[in-house]
Formats: structure tokens, sequence, C-alpha cells
């Protein structure tokens, strides 16, 4: 089975490249996480990771860490641009939002 961090976009073989990985999970009542190590492969916005061979699912109260690998798909300049102003626009709607007693005028 693959864990997908995201889903494959069409531009699959653009600039792909598959390097090795370390998958972390665990499922206790300390934690719940599951975190890939690409031991300093860099991603970046709107960069696709596919990690291959990692567990989808951990019982509860176990954990442990596998070594896989993972491919990893580039953002073309259309597709990092897009993620970011995405990005920008979802924390934008963060500023509408206001602690403060009252109403808005």
């Amino acid at each position: 089975m693959e864990a997908r961090a995201r889903r494959p976009s069409a531009q699959t073989g653009v600039a792909s490249r598959t390097y090795p990985c370390l998958v972390d999970i665990e499922n206790t009542g300390d934690s719940l996480h599951a975190h890939v190590d690409l031991s300093g492969v860099e991603v970046g916005p709107g960069d696709t990771v596919l990690v291959h061979g990692a567990p989808t699912r951990v019982a509860f109260g176990e954990k442990g860490t596998w070594r896989c690998t993972a491919t990893v798909v580039k953002a073309g300049r259309f597709g990092r641009a897009w993620t970011k102003l995405t990005a920008y626009l979802g924390l934008t709607e963060l500023y509408e939002v206001s602690f403060s007693p009252g109403s808005v005028s």
C-alpha cells in the first residue's frame, strides 16, 4: 500500500526523482502522527511527495519507523505561484476574525 501526502498532479514526470526516506508513525494515547524524513531533500510550495511502501494504518498503542522510498515531483513555475497565491489568500481570511467583544460595523 502507498501513503500519499498529496494526490499526484498532472505534472507527474516533469521533474520527478525517487529518494530514500524514513517514515515514523505513532498511534498512542500520547501522540498520533506520521512524519516523513527525506534526508535533506528540499520540498517547496506545490511540490508533490508520494511515499512508497509505508503502512497506511498502525493499531492503537503501536509506533514504528520504516525505511521506504519517496517520489518527489517538483512543481513548475505556474504550480508554485498558484500554491503561494492560494496560501496567501487562505491566510488573509484569518485577518477577518476578531477576538474582541462587539460587532463589526
